[in-house]
């Protein structure tokens, strides 16, 4: 993997296991596989899955994977040590767009997940908040933003821009770090004041 690679060049240690979120049987298996490292400290849910068609041409099969792997994986990871938990959720959890409802419906459920996860896990001095990017120009994404119909899009965020990755990386460091340990429940959104327009 190339993010192992970059860690490894920078002279950091880092062990990669896969995880299928979606089955609570697998999760046990990789904390096994990582126990010689110990329970992770911090854990990042950014696992996500989509099908873009009308509500009404969704099958169950869509609904089930989308749902299994944007709101179950979150729940599933939570372990009983101290840290913090950092749920990506989206601004389709606050807001909608058509043809997505299933993601957009499992976004909204992370939002709230998230702050039932942190009021019952704050015995267990676990935090436990939310990351709600905007539109994020990805390797996965980009010929759409680029389109026609992206660029109407990205008219109605006040910024009048998508975000990039590293537009993240600010939110992501705070939330784990020492200054966000009064942070526990909260929602941060990363977009562009998109959430707060009317469009």
């Amino acid at each position: 993997m190339a993010a192992v690679r970059e860690i490894e060049a920078a002279g950091g240690q880092v062990r990669a296991v896969s995880l299928d979120v979606t089955c609570g049987a697998k999760v046990p298996q990789c904390l096994d596989e990582l126990s010689a490292w110990g329970i992770p400290d911090i854990v990042v849910d950014n696992a996500g899955a989509t099908v873009t068609r009308p509500l009404l041409d969704q099958t169950e099969e869509n609904w089930e994977r989308v749902m299994s792997t944007n709101l179950k994986g979150c729940w599933l990871v939570a372990a009983g040590k101290g840290g913090t938990i950092i749920n990506v959720a989206s601004i389709l959890g606050e807001r909608v767009a058509g043809s997505v409802a299933p993601y957009a419906i499992s976004k909204a459920s992370v939002v709230q997940a998230t702050k039932a996860m942190a009021l019952e896990l704050a015995r267990h001095r676990i935090r436990v908040n939310a990351l709600l990017p905007g539109y994020v120009v990805t390797a996965l994404n980009h010929e759409f933003l680029e389109s026609d119909a992206g660029q109407k899009l990205r008219a109605r965020i006040p910024s009048r821009r998508f975000g990039e990755l590293t537009a993240l990386d600010g939110p992501l460091l705070l939330l784990p770090s020492d200054a966000g340990t009064a942070m526990s429940g909260a929602t941060v959104a990363v977009d562009g004041a998109h959430l707060v327009s009317s469009l």
